[in-house]
């Protein structure tokens, strides 16, 4: 494998359950190929992570959120975009964009879904890691 470094994008909207994934995904890929970036919501991943995937630095790029209605607006176009501009950035690149951005269709914030849900994000992020590694490896063979 030509890079071992992997980016992990964070969007800080319930954070307390976002950063989850990033345990998850470092229980898998140790801490320390890992570069951490926080963004204030999902829908400002996609333009980081095409930005980080195209440095060339990485080997993959996650991206974690968890996309909830709001009340206010409808929070499936919001995760739509995100899911496209992520596939977007790794197609336009060249380098694998993962997603760990989830959206429930029924959330409530309470401590039971909470709870819930963060040891979910764990599980998520750990399939990242494990999916980062996987396509990083069947990318080496195709190259070789």
């Amino acid at each position: 494998m030509t890079h071992t470094r992997f980016a992990f994008i964070k969007a800080r909207w319930h954070a307390d359950i976002v950063d989850r994934a990033l345990e998850g995904f470092c229980e898998i890929v140790p801490v320390d190929r890992v570069d951490v970036f926080d963004v204030p919501g999902a829908f400002e991943m996609p333009l980081l992570a095409r930005d980080l995937a195209a440095t060339g630095r990485y080997a993959a790029v996650a991206a974690a959120a968890f996309v909830v209605d709001g009340g206010i607006y409808r929070h499936e176009f919001v995760a739509q975009a995100v899911v496209d501009g992520l596939m977007r950035a790794g197609l336009d690149t060249g380098v694998p964009v993962l997603s760990v951005s989830l959206t429930p269709q029924q959330y409530r914030d309470d401590e039971r879904h909470n709870r819930i849900f963060r040891t979910h994000f764990v599980e998520k992020g750990r399939e990242a890691a494990r999916a980062a590694l996987l396509i990083v490896e069947a990318r080496a063979k195709v190259a070789a």
